[in-house]
């Protein structure tokens, strides 16, 4: 059994090619696995999220909650363009994916403006969500990422760079939530939102431009 391979219009791949048939007989198990467990943490981070975000008033946490929704949908992407009964090109959800960063950052900004100063509590609930997003994402990120490598699928490898993406707004809410609880300073939290912008439009313009390993395909 041969694999074929064609890397000779690319760059150097981070990983060697693998036999595409033992690629597809592996793909429905660790993609779902990778997927089901993004979906089933998304769906409880963006629920307390923005719930907490309601309960303080906090719009780093509300972006934080819009972010973790727009990756729930990133995730259902994923499972769709694998899924044999609605086949998904790889162009479309690599543009899909970069839509759903833009339109994040554009709530963000817009959220973050339109809040600017407002009153604020401090909330616990967000501390806590996001602690546990900043520990748990990175390790998802890494893992879609190598799969990604692995299956040379960039919808995979733009999924992987969301769950990095919120690793990094789960940091920047984390400390906006902390800055607010010590020093009670109400801008701080527009801050912490506007932080994130600049990482999210980057990503988005990525998935867009389909930047990832060309190894097997």
């Amino acid at each position: 059994m041969s694999s074929q391979c064609d890397c000779g219009h690319d760059t150097a791949c981070a990983q060697p090619c693998v036999d595409s048939n033992a690629v597809s007989a592996g793909l429905p198990r660790q993609v779902a696995w990778l997927q089901g467990i993004t979906i089933a943490w998304m769906t409880v981070e963006c629920t307390c999220s923005l719930w907490a975000a309601a309960r303080a008033h906090s719009v780093a946490l509300l972006a934080f909650g819009s972010d973790s929704f727009i990756e729930l949908l990133s995730a259902i992407v994923v499972l769709l363009q694998f899924s044999p009964r609605f086949p998904l090109r790889k162009s479309d959800a690599e543009r899909t994916a970069a839509v759903l960063l833009f339109l994040l950052a554009g709530a963000v900004v817009c959220i973050a403006f339109v809040a600017y100063g407002a009153p604020k509590e401090t909330s616990w609930l967000g501390i806590a969500i996001t602690s546990i997003a900043l520990l748990e994402m990175p390790i998802l990120a890494r893992l879609k990422r190598r799969q990604a490598r692995v299956l040379d699928n960039r919808t995979l490898a733009a999924d992987a760079a969301q769950s990095a993406t919120c690793a990094y707004l789960a940091a920047v809410t984390l400390a906006g939530l902390v800055a607010f609880a010590l020093w009670r300073v109400a801008w701080v939290d527009s801050a912490a939102a506007l932080v994130a912008v600049p990482i999210i439009v980057i990503e988005g313009r990525r998935a867009w431009r389909g930047e990832g390993c060309g190894c097997c395909g």
